[in-house]
């Protein structure tokens, strides 16, 4: 629909309406009604930023969109909302031209609003916070398993609020696939928080990994630079959780169809909880009352795959009446929140001449040039691999949640400590799996 506007304009231009000359070096974009007024249309951002990068001396877009539009710098956008109007900016453009400065109201780059959650509210789970204070660290995707009740919603839904701020060109990359996905307000154009992905188990392969007759985004990439979490995460279908295995090591997702194929950013941190068996309570056989056949079938919905591309897995206890009716806080966001930039300006710094920022974003050979280790730290990880059978994808995230741990630390080789609990958060998995 947004080429009804410029398809318009051509058909004026053939009818000697318009100046053809004057449509040259012009970007027009919107949806038109029957009765000449122009609608706002989806994708206007990704659309300037290619006009820019064309060399188009103006572009004309519907008025609603102007709010996202003057997100662009160094391009002069006319905002109409009737034909009659465009015919008028085309003839005269000066007149129509907005002033290149951001409405009040709107965030300013590198803030987010306070969020209403906060790692304070949770009593005790000290080794659920620090599991999830290092994937947030270094970008790691983290499953959590435990009983009913004992917190872990509470711990995924706070993720998002020890994360570093987003920057400008991230604000604009995230502000980018929400406009194409038709998810942006008027009032709030600019996406200035990392995003939280929460889908329903219910949801369909097509809604996680995006598709249609046009191709649009899925969960996968409405969660880019952010968080996709996935709670009961057995009771997903089969096909839906084998659908996140390529985004998870490609941080991006190819949708083909027949009238075209796109290419989707998702590189995003998969937080998944879930139950060790369908009554919750396994392996405490007093109150468990799962066969051991229906636990093997609960447990097998998690293919071997997907739980290789897990960095870190971590139980999470029921909590004690103590712990619960405790007053004491816990720490907050914010504190844990500063441990994790500085970590994360240490890759920034290690990794300024790649093309990734974090460590949970190594691949390949880049793990061994950039996870060194010393002598004591690399004997436990071998003698580790050959005692528990990891596979190789799993040697390697052991060694890049270790780099993060490390880097927690601010130290420049993985030592014994690190490599330790690193194994720790992938040896607790063979627990229940086998």
């Amino acid at each position: 629909a947004g080429f009804d506007l410029p398809v318009a304009a051509a058909i004026l231009a053939a009818g000697h309406f318009l100046p053809t000359e004057g449509l040259s070096q012009i970007m027009i974009y919107g949806e038109l009604g029957l009765d000449g007024e122009i609608h706002a249309a989806t994708g206007i951002l990704p659309r300037l930023l290619k006009a820019r990068e064309l060399g188009c001396s103006f572009c004309i877009i519907p008025r609603q969109n102007m709010a996202e539009a003057l997100l662009v710098p160094d391009i002069r956008v006319c905002g109409v909302s009737s034909l009659s109007e465009m015919a008028a900016c085309i003839f005269d453009p000066e007149q129509f031209f907005s002033s290149q400065t951001v409405p009040e109201g709107m965030p300013a780059a590198g803030l987010s609003n306070d969020s209403p959650v906060d790692f304070s509210d949770i009593h005790g789970q000290t080794r659920a916070r620090r599991a999830a204070e290092i994937a947030a660290a270094g970008f790691h995707n983290l499953l959590m398993i435990g009983p009913p009740g004992s917190g872990k919603t509470m711990i995924a839904r706070r993720i998002s609020t020890i994360l570093p701020q987003l920057t400008f060109e991230e604000q604009l990359e995230l502000t980018k696939i929400y406009s194409i996905a038709g998810l942006l307000s008027e009032k709030m154009p600019l996406v200035n928080e990392r995003p939280f992905r929460a889908p329903h188990h219910t949801c369909s392969p097509v809604s996680l990994a995006g598709g249609g007759r046009i191709p649009k985004p899925g969960e996968v990439t409405l969660a880019h630079l952010g968080v996709l979490f996935l709670d009961e995460m057995p009771e997903f279908g089969r096909h839906s959780l084998e659908v996140l295995r390529q985004p998870l090591e490609d941080r991006s997702i190819l949708i083909s169809r027949v009238g075209a194929s796109c290419m989707f950013p998702a590189d995003f941190m998969l937080i998944a909880a879930m139950n060790p068996c369908p009554c919750g309570f396994y392996p405490d056989l007093s109150r468990c009352r799962c066969t051991h056949g229906a636990v093997s079938h609960y447990l097998g919905k998690i293919s071997q795959p997907l739980l290789d591309r897990m960095d870190l897995c971590t139980e999470v206890g029921q909590i004690s009446l103590g712990q619960m009716r405790s007053t004491k806080p816990g720490e907050s966001s914010a504190e844990i929140r500063a441990r994790v930039c500085a970590a994360r300006q240490i890759q920034q710094e290690r990794y300024a001449h790649e093309e990734f920022r974090c460590n949970g974003q190594l691949r390949g050979r880049l793990v061994e040039k950039y996870c060194r280790t010393d002598d004591e730290a690399q004997a436990l990880l071998d003698k580790a691999y050959e005692t528990l059978s990891f596979s190789a994808r799993s040697y390697h995230r052991i060694l890049k949640a270790a780099r993060t741990i490390a880097d927690l630390e601010a130290s420049e080789l993985i030592h014994k400590e690190h490599m330790a609990e690193a194994l720790t958060y992938r040896a607790f998995d063979k627990r229940y799996w086998e």
